[in-house]
């Protein structure tokens, strides 16, 4: 059968370029400091303070600038700022948790844009062809590891485009609930 890597994907900050601004100066870009396995995707240099009733958590903002805001928690994180996000594909943030974020700058108050992303796996045409998939279908992923604690995610969302790059996204919660870490890979069953 054949396997993809599944990557942990920590909490972190899509934003507007007006946002930006707002937080970190008029002018501002976001500056690479890594980039990630999605083709054209990065880890920048800019942090932000993401507060809600609770408490607050700082996040990496990822890039390039997006055309809505965007904040991606764990439910341990959501609890640690006192918010109720929904599960969501990322971009449907209509109706999601509030919150604050505060640059050095500014802040920007989002009334929406907090969810915890759905565990998703992000393949090409030719990869779906391989898996005998299209996009949206929903599968279960069985977790190939060494930690003897054998692991299934059901409802993963399978995300076709020529933009994408094979592998599979989970968060900070899910890989605790199966002690992953380091290469993790994963297989589609039916």
């Amino acid at each position: 059968m054949k396997q993809f890597i599944i990557e942990t994907s920590a909490r972190h900050v899509h934003v507007t370029q007006e946002t930006l601004e707002v937080l970190f100066g008029k002018g501002t870009e976001l500056t690479i400091k890594k980039m990630l396995s999605q083709p054209g995707q990065y880890a920048s240099e800019q942090k932000v303070q993401v507060v809600g009733p609770k408490g607050a958590l700082n996040c990496s903002i990822l890039g390039p600038v997006r055309n809505l805001n965007q904040v991606e928690v764990s439910f341990t994180d959501a609890r640690a700022l006192g918010v109720v996000p929904p599960v969501r594909e990322s971009g449907d943030v209509k109706g999601s948790a509030p919150c604050k974020l505060v640059g050095p700058c500014g802040e920007v108050e989002l009334s929406e844009g907090v969810i915890v992303a759905k565990r998703h796996i992000h393949m090409t045409e030719e990869d779906a062809k391989e898996f005998n998939v299209k996009d949206k279908d929903v599968v279960s992923v069985k977790v190939i590891n060494e930690t003897g604690r054998g692991l299934t995610f059901h409802d993963t969302v399978v995300r076709v485009s020529p933009k994408f790059a094979l592998a599979m996204h989970i968060d900070t919660d899910e890989a605790n609930a199966g002690a992953l870490s380091g290469l993790v890979m994963g297989e589609i069953i039916k």
